[in-house]
This record gives structure tokens, sequence and C-alpha cells, in this order.
């Protein structure tokens, strides 16, 4: 596949970028493709074509929006062994994680559908008031077009879970897929493209977040922005964005924490430690990274775990019987290692993992890695690593774990093994998160919400949330 590709869409039509960037394998170290990229041209183009097209497609159906958000979920499905060996060799994840990410693209879009044939009958709903006098009507309409800035750890699902919901409401889209990450996400592109969108209603520009993003969070005619990624650029974005009073949607990092209660089950809790830590190799922003232990289970949980981790099968995406694959390119892979290593520096009790395995010379691989007596005040504890990195410590009571679980900047997810409803309900009640799963793996439907307090996000995703975000209200009162 080592050929440069098209990586800018605009009014319909598929063009060069005026440079390109390499998109390297990160199991293999070898160069998949050159993809070409935008700049600020490019952006102002296709902002350009989103607002040319948006008077229309702000006017069309529900139900003609549901008809075309079904053909996006078929052509998916048609092409979805292709997409998860694209994503595979561009991500490094293991075949089986890329068909959770191309099966979730298509629950998306098909619930957003599902949205969309609901959404004509409830337009223009009336408001009961105090007085006979007037009459109130609400409607929801889209608040324009939209750009959408999407990560590299799960390209295809933040673009679904964004663009689904815009197009739903009535918005017309320029998309941002991650420079590191986009050939899953061209693929999706032109499924998107042929399924029968009207001219300008979806554009596509890769790029740098320099070259690209900033210059859409920036534009004026850009009625929203939503992005996915580090605080960072959560910051520069909403920097951007402030210029010209632009609503935001922001979902960032986690720092999040696995309680498992005296009464847990041990065997369940040792696999949703493994599942909430290395799945991805550990590069979700929900990474369960801190796992709080009642001291009464520690010693055999971490003996458990410890076993389950070292038996962790990490190997190249395609390789039989693969359990965690590479992570994504040589700077992240650098930076998980420095924040190991100074972990170990700052007094950590390495249990295992931390290097290369032995029989993988090449590629960005980690083996699953666990530390215990981690300093509260240590980076390791308290910043997101987006590796495979767990951090696990003893409590002694359910206040000391709920204290120790809202002690963070963050409060994305978390997660509570107990085998009493009772306990679990009234701990996960107490949780500073967006969501909080007991006794289950980190399940996600489309039906319930995404995103989270303190400095993980700012608004949701999902479900009508996730709609609510591109659309604005508007109450219609007049004299009887």
């Amino acid at each position: 596949m080592n050929a440069v590709l098209n990586g800018v869409y605009i009014n319909g039509a598929w063009r060069a970028g005026h440079a390109s960037l390499e998109v390297i394998n990160p199991a293999t170290e070898a160069v998949l493709a050159h993809v070409s990229i935008g700049d600020a041209n490019a952006v102002a183009e296709a902002v350009e074509a989103a607002s040319a097209a948006f008077s229309g497609w702000s006017k069309s159906t529900g139900r003609d929006r549901a008809a075309l958000l079904r053909t996006i979920a078929q052509g998916v499905g048609e092409q979805r062994e292709h997409l998860m060996h694209l994503q595979s060799s561009n991500n490094g994840k293991p075949l089986f994680e890329a068909a959770i990410d191309v099966d979730d693209v298509i629950a998306t879009f098909d619930y957003y559908a599902s949205v969309a044939e609901a959404m004509d009958a409830s337009q223009d709903r009336p408001v009961e008031l105090p007085s006979t006098d007037f009459s109130a009507r609400l409607r929801r309409e889209p608040c324009g077009v939209v750009g959408l800035i999407v990560p590299w750890n799960f390209p295809m699902v933040t673009t679904a879970w964004k663009l689904a919901p815009a197009l739903v409401a009535g918005c017309c889209v320029v998309l941002k897929p991650s420079e590191v990450t986009p050939l899953a996400e061209l693929q999706l592109a032109r499924i998107i493209a042929e399924a029968g969108l009207p001219t300008g209603v979806f554009n596509l520009v890769c790029g740098t977040g320099l070259d690209v993003g900033a210059p859409l969070a920036a534009d004026r005619r850009v009625a929203k922005i939503s992005f996915t990624g580090s605080n960072a650029v959560g910051v520069q974005v909403m920097q951007r964005a402030a210029e010209t009073i632009k609503g935001v949607s922001l979902e960032l990092g986690g720092k999040s924490s696995l309680l498992v209660l005296a009464d847990a089950d041990l065997d369940l809790a040792v696999e949703l430690a493994c599942g909430g830590g290395f799945f991805n190799a550990g590069q979700m922003c929900s990474a369960t990274s801190r796992v709080l232990v009642a001291d009464s289970l520690a010693d055999e949980f971490l003996r458990h775990l410890q076993a389950r981790a070292e038996g962790i099968r990490v190997a190249d995406p395609f390789a039989d019987d693969v359990e965690m694959g590479a992570l994504i390119n040589r700077v992240h892979y650098q930076r998980v290692r420095g924040h190991i290593q100074r972990g170990v520096e700052a007094g950590a009790r390495l249990l295992c993992g931390g290097d290369r395995p032995v029989d993988l010379p090449k590629g960005f691989f980690i083996r699953p890695t666990v530390f215990t007596d981690v300093p509260l005040d240590s980076a390791l504890w308290n910043e997101e690593i987006f590796g495979p990195v767990l951090c696990v410590r003893r409590f002694t009571c359910e206040a000391e774990a709920i204290a120790l679980a809202n002690d963070s900047d963050f409060g994305l997810v978390a997660s509570v093994v107990s085998a009493s409803t009772e306990t679990a309900e009234r701990v996960a009640n107490a949780l500073q998160a967006g969501l909080v799963w007991i006794n289950a793996p980190q399940v996600i439907f489309p039906h319930t919400a995404w995103g989270g307090y303190k400095q993980s996000s700012i608004g949701r995703e999902l479900g009508p949330w996730g709609l609510a975000a591109f659309q604005e209200i508007k109450h219609v009162i007049r004299s009887n």
C-alpha cells in the first residue's frame, strides 16, 4: 500500500494536498502509505463548501437523514473485514479489537438513524404555559457548520460518535482525522462519500493540528468544534474557539479507578483490571489505570494479577492468539517508557513488565506493566500515561477507596467490583465520574452518554445528549 493517497475531500471531490505524511505500521515500523494533507487554505475551502450546503441540508427531513445513515451503516458492514485490517495495520491493535471498533461504528449510525426517524414528529412540540393568552412551541435546529477533530486511538469510533449525531441534527461537517491513523478513516470517508449525501455536507481534511485543526477551530463560519484528544490540545482548541465565541465539546483525558471491594469475585476483578488497563495497549482515555483493592484481598489479588499480566500474549496484531498489540508510534512508545522509568525512580515497586518483549525486536511493544506502592504525589499515580500500565493500591475502608478514586483532576469513568448490589450501587453513586461500570467490562452503548466530570470533558457524546450537542433550542411564543 506504499502509495500517495488523497487526504482531502471537499465539495464532493477527492484531491491531493499541499504535502504528504508517512503512515507507519507500529508493529513493524514499515511505511504503509503516504497521505496528502491539507492546510489553512483547504480548511477555508471545506468550510465554504459546508456553509453553502447548509441551507439545503438543514431543511431535510429526519426520515431523509435516517435513510442516509442506514446506507452508511450498511456500507461499513459490507467492508467490515477490510476496515478491520486497515485499523490493525495502522493502529497496531489486534484484529478482535478492530472488529469491536467497526461494529461500534455500525451500531452508532444505526442508533442515530432511529433517532432521526422520530425527529419529524417531535418538532414544534407545544409548550405548556401558565397563561392562555399566549402559545409556545419548541424547535430544535442545527447549530450550523461543525468541525470534528478525532484522535488516533479509536479513530473510526470517535468519528461515528460525532458525525452521526451532527448529520442527524442537520449540520454540515468538516472532519479532521488524526494524521497518525488516517487509513481506516479515509476508507470510512469513501463509504460516507458514496452514501448519497448532498455535495458539501461532508468534507474531510487530513493534516496536522497546527495546519488543519487550528484554522478549523478559529474559523468564524464554524459554529461548533467537537474535539477528542489530550488535555493540552483541548486547551488550545478552546483558546482558538474563544476568539469567535463558538460552541465547544471536549472529550479529554482520564485517570480512572477500578475499585475491588472486600467481597469481590477475585477472578472477575483480575480480568476487569487487565481489560481496563491493557485493552488497546492501555491507549484509552477510559483506562482504569488506578486499581484500588481492599486490604484483605490485596495480596492474593496481586499474585493473580501478576500471573495474568505476565501471561498476556503481546504480538503483531495479526498473530495467532494475540491479546495486546503495539503502541501507536516511537514518540509515544518513548513517552510511556519514560513514565515507567520515572515511576521506578519515584519509589514505586515494579511487579512485572515495563520493558520490550524479548521476542519482538521491532515495533513499539511494551509488556503489560503492574506497579504497587505508588506514591500518591507521583506522576505515575496522577498523570494519564496512555499505555499498558496499572498502579495498584490498598485501601482499608469504603470511604478511603472513594476518596482515593475522587482525588483526581479527571473524572471520566470508574469501575466497581462487589458481590453486593447495594454496596456497589452506593459506591457508584459516590464516585465523581461520568460513567461507572459495576461487575462489568467497559461496555459502551450508543444509547448512553459518554463524557466525564472535571477536566475530562465539556459536554457529552452519544445518546440524545450527543444529538443535543449539535442543536440550538428555539422557542416561538405568540399571542392568542
